[in-house]
């Protein structure tokens, strides 16, 4: 069966908007549906992704927009979290599991190990003062409604 759907939101870098992009992931991605565990994959990673650009591109001020796109391409669910907070210097490094970048912030470094435990492709690209853009890819295995 050939399906795609797509949609494109956008809200303010503050913490209170991590689950609200839970929230519209899992409203989307709702009409593969999913098993439960493939939506809890999916809001944890989105999760981790919103968080990472709130916390390390706009450093928890609240000062900057993220920018989700989410689309559907027959089974597979992709998800864009896009910042133009600080950028990322040395991606490899950042996606070391325990590496944080702010460690006087009690983060534990694992978001982007979370983010490819759960989610089938995971890649970042960033640019220093331009921001980051993540693109994660789950298939749902479950049939089309």
């Amino acid at each position: 069966m050939n399906y795609s759907n797509t949609i494109k939101t956008s809200f303010i870098s503050i913490p209170e908007n991590e689950s609200l992009a839970r929230v519209i992931c899992a409203s989307f991605i709702s009409q593969l549906d999913p098993t439960i565990e493939e939506l809890t994959d999916v809001k944890t990673a989105v999760s981790e992704a919103v968080t990472n650009s709130i916390v390390h591109g706009y450093s928890s001020k609240g000062n900057g927009m993220i920018f989700m796109d989410c689309t559907i391409e027959n089974e597979c669910f992709t998800v864009e979290i896009k910042d133009n907070g600080k950028g990322i210097e040395d991606i490899e490094k950042a996606m070391e599991p325990m590496y944080t970048s702010c460690p006087e912030a009690e983060r534990s470094g694992m978001g982007f190990t979370v983010m490819e435990t759960f989610m089938d492709s995971v890649k970042v690209n960033s640019v220093v003062g331009v921001g980051t853009k993540v693109t994660m890819k789950k298939v749902i295995k479950s049939k089309l409604l």
